[in-house]
């Protein structure tokens, strides 16, 4: 899997860190919720996949979260403040409860016109013929 996943991000000139671990996202989720609030969300959002996927650290540790806060220019001991009170874990639960509701087995997860469901990364040509398909069907 993660040689497919390699051979993808190729590609895309995307290089894939050795996968050492599975980390545990909560925090850096719970953590990506505090950058939005201080206007950095896409800059840590991108940090954080950098992060994991490129040098295969561990996004749900706390030093590795305070030092990617820190390389976006947030405040590390306010990020940690938040993450101690679990300040944004209410906002994680709602997608949550969404992803109970349709059954959401994996991510990426796409879901088109409400109906057809498109899980995991896939090429871009099965969007392609699944886009098609839906076109042909509106004639």
């Amino acid at each position: 899997m993660y040689e497919n996943i390699r051979k993808r991000g190729d590609e895309f000139g995307i290089k894939f860190g050795p996968r050492l671990l599975l980390s545990n996202s909560r925090m850096s989720l719970e953590a990506s919720e505090y950058a939005r609030d201080m206007g950095k969300y896409e800059l840590f959002h991108e940090r954080m996949f950098y992060t994991y996927f490129t040098e295969s650290k561990d996004i749900g540790s706390l030093e590795v979260l305070t030092e990617s806060a820190r390389v976006c220019g947030l405040d590390a001991d306010e990020l940690l403040q938040a993450l101690k009170e679990r300040r944004y874990a209410h906002r994680l639960e709602e997608p949550r409860r969404e992803a109970e509701k349709i059954n959401l087995t994996g991510v990426p997860t796409f879901i088109i016109n409400g109906r057809t469901k498109v899980v995991g990364a896939q090429q871009i040509a099965v969007f392609k013929d699944l886009f098609k398909k839906i076109v042909d069907k509106q004639k």
